[in-house]
């Protein structure tokens, strides 16, 4: 008899909250109000304050509360659903927002029910935008280096801690209104999460300016001398060893990377849109087609190279969403059986989660390239319609972890059952 697992769930599909078709409904409108001028904001290249006004505005930052008859938000599937729609349109505002709703559950993980309740109870009411880095980049690396000096610290003192150091994140930095840190008490060596208020004087931002793809996350390096934490806005502790966690909190990882898988996944639908719709518009005859007998370029569309090229492309698009689906599922159970979650059925949610960023990081990096190719706009500059910026945002994003290592884990766990390793960072 098969195992129970939250990857093969025995159960019926649960129900979705009853307003996810308003969610959802929101998100179209907030999509297409940014596909208008998503090729101006990226050429400028500003901080996303705009960006940020429009996604509270449209709610989405308090989307992702605790499902429940008292509760206004929704769960996990919706989420990534608008996070996949919104990047559709803008890559960056998806980045910028899957990060949000990770870090919105970090305490979840780490933290008692009563300091997860709090927060997100606060984040909620203050309409925050959460940016941060639970984990430490050089700590978290595959294997871990000897003796590495953590890039932040806490250090006790009479009201809490301090905090010190100085590290890069992705995005959020120069438009969050707080931010959620991993870093190690140097007292106890233990890894708390920390809350901390980016306006605070002893915290200085650098943003990333120039960036390949992605420019507008809000991308930057933060520097923390001797910024004050208090005692209660520690969301949590991780334990030295692996093996005291609970296969729940080993979920926090997870959260993330399947956020931003379904950002690439929006990207590259979005952009094979956009490039349809251009062909459409403007059909282009490849080489080599004049000699066959149709005239294809009285007829948009009728070029079978393009055609060819359209079909591989589509496929490509429909391999990637029919792989992340069920990654989504099973990470959706994963998190409502919250403790009761085994050893076992996190792997199998960590397996479907890396086999959905490989296949789709591929697929986007694929979409992104040959749109050029297809729409004969590589190198262009006089009405450029942009698709470089989708070429550039695919690199960007699936630049943040190498396919090998998930295809390795893969791997390892089919042939020899061996779990995937989980760095806690979100």
């Amino acid at each position: 008899m098969p195992k129970r697992s939250a990857a093969r769930p025995a159960a019926p599909p649960a129900q979705p909250p009853a307003d996810e078709e308003i969610w959802r409904r929101v998100t179209r409108e907030l999509a297409d109000d940014l596909a208008v001028d998503a090729l101006a904001r990226d050429r400028a290249g500003k901080p996303p304050v705009d960006e940020l006004s429009r996604l509270r505005e449209a709610g989405l930052p308090a989307l992702l509360t605790p499902p429940g008859p008292l509760c206004g938000g929704s769960d996990w599937r919706t989420a990534c659903a608008v996070i996949r729609e919104i990047a559709a349109a803008d890559s960056s505002v998806a980045e910028l927002l899957a990060r949000h709703y990770a870090l919105s559950w970090s305490a979840r993980f780490v933290g008692t029910p009563h300091q997860a309740d709090a927060f997100e109870r606060r984040v909620a009411a203050e309409r925050w935008l959460l940016a941060g880095d639970t984990g430490d980049p050089a700590a978290d690396t595959e294997p871990a280096a000897p003796d590495t000096v953590p890039d932040l610290t806490l250090t006790p003192n009479r009201n809490g801690y301090l905090l010190h150091g100085h590290r890069a994140f992705a995005a959020g930095v120069t438009v969050a209104d707080r931010l959620v840190v991993g870093a190690v008490c140097t007292e106890t060596g233990d890894r708390l999460t920390a809350l901390v208020d980016p306006a605070h004087p002893g915290l200085s931002t650098d943003p990333a300016h120039d960036r390949l793809g992605q420019r507008l996350t809000g991308a930057g390096s933060v520097t923390f001398d001797g910024v004050p934490v208090p005692s209660d806005q520690i969301l949590g502790t991780v334990p030295h060893d692996e093996h005291h966690l609970s296969p729940y909190a080993t979920l926090a990882p997870l959260t993330l990377r399947l956020a931003l898988v379904h950002v690439a996944l929006g990207l590259a639908e979005g952009a094979l849109a956009e490039a349809r719709d251009l062909s459409r518009a403007t059909p282009r005859t490849w080489q080599g087609a004049a000699c066959a007998p149709a005239p294809y370029a009285e007829q948009p569309g009728g070029d079978p190279y393009v055609l060819l090229a359209y079909g591989e492309l589509v496929a490509a698009a429909h391999t990637a969403a029919a792989v992340v689906e069920p990654a989504t599922e099973a990470l959706a159970r994963g998190l409502l059986m919250g403790r009761e979650l085994g050893v076992n059925e996190c792997a199998d949610i960590a397996v479907l989660v890396a086999a959905a960023e490989a296949v789709t990081n591929q697929s986007a990096l694929q979409i992104t390239t040959r749109i050029l190719e297809l729409t004969g706009t590589a190198g262009t500059a006089a009405g450029d319609p942009g698709f470089d910026r989708f070429w550039r945002n695919a690199r960007v994003l699936t630049a943040q972890r190498s396919p090998a290592h998930s295809l390795r884990a893969i791997g390892d766990h089919y042939l020899n059952g061996t779990h995937p390793p989980l760095p806690l960072r979100i």
